[in-house]
């Protein structure tokens, strides 16, 4: 069952924005980096199983795309906070004069409520 949806809006030198639903609920909005106008993760659905993000410090998800290894869920606000994972936020806004994702903390701490006792989900990826 897929319990999370990642729904991209626009696709920019700036990055890739997407907003998030969990069970169908908008909660998160999030940015990924962007390559030449691409994205690592293409429309699709994608397991996700908890993980630690060491570099952070905190537990996570990662998702596994084909080809990628440790493509994760994090905190950030700019594409470039990014190799490839996904950086969840609550809000969108601008930053140091780019498209950014604003108050991270909030918003990667709610989904990690939302998949709180999960080992595993499934996430829908649109719009791409």
């Amino acid at each position: 069952m897929v319990r999370l949806q990642l729904k991209t809006v626009a696709v920019r030198p700036d990055g890739c924005f997407s907003v998030l639903l969990w069970d169908g609920r908008p909660f998160a909005v999030s940015v990924e980096r962007t390559f030449d106008d691409r994205v690592v993760i293409g429309n699709g659905v994608y397991p996700c199983k908890r993980d630690f993000y060491h570099k952070g410090g905190y537990p996570t998800f990662e998702i596994y795309v084909v080809g990628h290894h440790r493509v994760l869920f994090h905190k950030g606000n700019l594409e470039t906070h990014s190799e490839a994972c996904i950086v969840v936020a609550e809000s969108f806004g601008v930053l140091e004069g780019q498209t950014a994702v604003l108050d991270s903390a909030g918003g990667f701490n709610e989904f990690m409520r939302l998949a709180d006792g999960l080992d595993a989900f499934e996430m829908e990826v649109s719009g791409r």
